[in-house]
């Protein structure tokens, strides 16, 4: 049964202080918690009713807490309660003094949960193993973040870095290309685009922070289509990314 004192813990790890300070997180899914564990996250607790529990089989977990679905309902942050929620401990951040030698996220002010969730799930999807996030990124933690990346936790590590001091190591020792979606850059589509390298994504509304985009050494553009035609102002930051992803991808 699941206690007042157990519901309390759980409830401070929505708030991000208390994520950072006890090294935790929380997720919940009936196909997100699995998929976390089989990708080898530590679970140091699950909360589950009967639905939840046959689901998580025999997977390795720390503590299994049975309840009823009224008990999930006031404990979930979701709209529609998951049978299952569990308790995570944060895997090792990205390295980010080693040189990269694969394609490489460089994520500048992405403040959506949402869209920050996604594009680790793109990087899954791309082979893309580590991403570096501005300190005025959302926080990957965050619940909603967890929920968007449907698992690619797992397999994809972060960490939260200072930008600037990491592209001005590039530029003086890794010298790897720095490209960027502009609207002043060369299509996509016809550039040369490298196999290794640091791709750049900013801010949904502002783009770029000057002080990160002045390390670009190469500018690229999603043509709309026609070109010249009159469409949306700009792509969503995540599709964006999965169109560079894989436009990258497909070349190399």
């Amino acid at each position: 049964m699941l206690s007042q004192n157990k519901k309390k813990q759980i409830e401070r790890l929505f708030q991000k202080k208390h994520r950072d300070a006890e090294g935790l997180f929380v997720a919940e899914g009936l196909k997100l918690v699995p998929d976390l564990i089989a990708g080898g996250l530590e679970a140091t607790c699950v909360v589950a009713t009967t639905e939840g529990l046959e689901r998580l089989g025999s997977l390795p977990v720390g503590e299994v807490i049975e309840c009823d679905p009224r008990q999930m309902k006031s404990l979930s942050q979701l709209r529609t309660p998951s049978p299952l929620l569990g308790v995570f401990r944060k895997p090792a951040p990205a390295d980010h003094t080693a040189q990269p030698t694969d394609l490489t996220l460089l994520l500048d002010r992405i403040q959506d949960p949402g869209n920050l969730g996604t594009i680790v799930r793109i990087a899954d999807w791309f082979g893309i193993r580590q991403i570096f996030c501005s300190d005025t990124c959302a926080d990957v933690f965050n619940p909603k973040t967890v929920q968007a990346t449907m698992g690619a936790l797992a397999r994809v590590r972060l960490a939260e870095v200072d930008l600037v001091q990491l592209l001005r190591r590039n530029a003086a020792e890794w010298r790897l290309p720095v490209c960027a979606t502009m609207l002043n850059g060369d299509d996509i589509y016809r550039a040369e685009l490298p196999a290794a390298a640091l791709v750049l994504m900013g801010n949904e509304g502002s783009g770029l922070s000057p002080e990160v985009q002045q390390f670009a050494t190469r500018r690229l553009l999603i043509p709309n289509f026609p070109k010249g035609s009159t469409t949306s102002e700009s792509l969503n930051v995540a599709a964006a990314t999965a169109i560079v992803c894989s436009e990258f991808r497909r070349r190399n």
